[in-house]
Formats: C-alpha cells, structure tokens, sequence
C-alpha cells in the first residue's frame, strides 16, 4: 500500500527531471551572471572602443568580433527571449554584428521574434545603432536584416523608407565589398538578407554556420559540434570572407536559455584553451553573452598588436641594457686609445 501511495511522488519526481532534459523548465528561475552567460540586465563590465586598436589597413574579414543572436529579443516569454541587454548595453559591452528580425505589415517594420513583438521597430534600432557610432566613431556595426513572422518578400522599399527617415544615409556602407577596418569606421554594414537593389553587402556572401535547431536538449552536443567545426574551420578558411558562427539554438523542448546555458560554457572553455594562438575565428554570434566572454572573443586579433610590444620591450629588458652599455664602454675605450 505505501508502494502505491508513494507511485505518485516518484512520478512526479521523474516527470521534473523529464522536463529538465529535455529544456520546458530549469533547476534556476533566477537572474544568473557567469563568465561565458548572463541574463541579468547589464553588463558586469564594458568595452565601447576596442576596435580602435585595430589597424586602418585589416579587412573586416580578418577581425574577431562577438554578436548577438536576435538582438531585440528580450521579450515574450521562454522560448522568444534571447536577450536581456539593451541595444545600448550589448553595443557598449562590446557586441558588433547584429542579428535584426523585421516584420512587414504595409510598409511597417516592426521588430519580431516569431510571433512575440519586441515593442520596437526598424527606426529604433536604427537610431540605436546611429547614436553609438556617433559617440564611438572608432567601431563599426554589422547588422543582419532579415523579414520574419510575415511573407511579403518584399521589404526592400521600406528598409529604404526606414534608413531615410531614421538616419542619415551616409552612415551605410554602401558596397558588397568587404571593407578594411578604416573604411569600416562610423559606418552600419547592412548584411542583406533579402531581395531588391544592394543596400550593402550580402548576408549569403558569408561563410555561415547556424545550426539553430535543437529539439532537445539531449542534442546539445551536436549543436555543440557543429560550432566547434566552424571555428576550426575559420582560421585556415578565405581570409577575404568574413565567418559567422551561431551558438544559439532552441528547439521545442530546448529553450533558448536551456541551450545557451550549456553551450556557452563549452564556447568559453574552448576559446580560453585558444588564448595563447594568433586564429582569425571571425564572428561568433551568441545567445545571453557575458562581458568575459565578449571580452575573450575581442582579445584575439589585439594578440599580435601584444606580441610586437612585447618584442619591443624585451630588447630594453636589464640584461639588454647591460650589453649595449657594456658595447659603448668598449668603443669609448678603443677610440681613447686611437
């Protein structure tokens, strides 16, 4: 009898853990700030300016940079929110490739992911965007735009309207090329993923690896696998290419947080275990970054900028110095005894 009696709490008890596997519910509710993911609604620390210590003459293709996955997502629930970070805190903490979703409705683009609106529109981010390159001219912002949540294919018109009503036109950049660094300074790069005249550069002009669906969270270490074989493959990869590499996923039973909370920590473990290389690893785009994390995918291209310094400094090191003064005793010498 007590073994019936208790068949319900063992189920119920099974059932939770069911439910944890496969990502509807987490063993946390609360707010969580780590090195490789946050949720919370700031930074732990900032980073506006780290693209002025790149040379003029690097192609943008060769840079190491950290993006967001659906940048506006930050509402609608579990499995819509992919982000708890402003526009403003993710550009200031470091983030330079954005990935925008616009819904079309006769002309209107409002900001979407899926069916949950972002209580923004195309103007906002656009002026978002405007207002830190006009405060950091030293960075530059690449921007994914893409229709979602409506089938107009058609949105070219009124991407056009938004860029003139919003900012000014000049702040494009205006080639499919790949800019260098200077080129690319004070500008937004419209990564275009949809049809109609070129506004900027083509989004299917990258080397792009977005494994997004994860159904459960049992396939997290496929999706983890399919990242790590991109980033392997982007240093040896066409330098004049720029990659981009999601490490979000979600999938009905895995939530984005889920996912993000068991993929980043693998992303910062496999980024720290890289920290004594030189590897163009181009973009890697992220659901919940944490400052470290941002800051760790920054530091890459800033290594060889390290080494030379160093370099410098070791030929003034003691042992240095007493050689050259050592050399100077000898000629003086010599040219006294001339």
């Amino acid at each position: 009898m007590g073994g019936i009696r208790g068949a319900p709490v063992k189920m119920q008890k099974m059932l939770i853990k069911l439910l944890v596997l496969v990502g509807i519910i987490g063993w946390s509710h609360g707010a969580i700030q780590r090195p490789d993911y946050d949720d919370t609604r700031n930074p732990e620390f900032l980073n506006p300016s780290w693209m002025a210590s790149i040379p003029d003459d690097q192609p943008l293709s060769e840079v190491t940079m950290p993006g967001s996955h659906n940048t506006m997502a930050l509402y609608g629930g579990i499995y819509a929110e992919c982000q708890t970070w402003s526009l403003a805190s993710q550009l200031r903490a470091g983030i330079r490739f954005l990935d925008v979703r616009v819904r079309h409705v006769k002309g209107n683009l409002t900001i979407h992911h899926g069916v949950a609106y972002q209580w923004a529109h195309f103007g906002h981010v656009l002026e978002g965007v405007a207002d830190f390159l006009g405060e950091y001219p030293s960075e530059t912002v690449l921007m994914r735009v893409k229709e979602e949540y409506s089938e107009t294919y058609d949105i070219y018109a009124a991407v056009v309207d938004y860029i003139q009503r919003h900012v000014n036109w000049d702040l494009l950049w205006h080639s499919r090329l790949v800019p260098t660094v200077g080129e690319a300074r004070g500008k937004l790069i419209v990564l275009q993923d949809f049809s109609g005249p070129d506004l900027g550069m083509r989004y299917g002009s990258l080397d792009v690896a977005d494994d997004w669906s994860v159904p459960t969270l049992i396939h997290v270490k496929e999706k983890w696998q399919s990242v790590y074989e991109h980033l392997e493959a982007a240093p040896a990869g066409n330098q004049a290419q720029i990659f981009l590499t999601f490490s979000s996923g979600a999938g009905l039973f895995a939530y984005p947080r889920a996912v993000a909370q068991r993929v980043n920590p693998q992303l910062y473990d496999y980024l720290r275990a890289k920290t004594d290389l030189n590897q163009r690893l181009g973009i890697v785009c992220m659901d919940f970054p944490a400052a470290p994390i941002i800051q760790m995918i920054i530091d890459f291209q800033l290594k060889e900028a390290e080494k030379s310094r160093k370099a410098i400094n070791t030929v003034f090191d003691k042992a240095s110095l007493k050689n050259i003064l050592s050399s100077l005793k000898k000629m003086l010498i010599e040219y006294v005894n001339v």
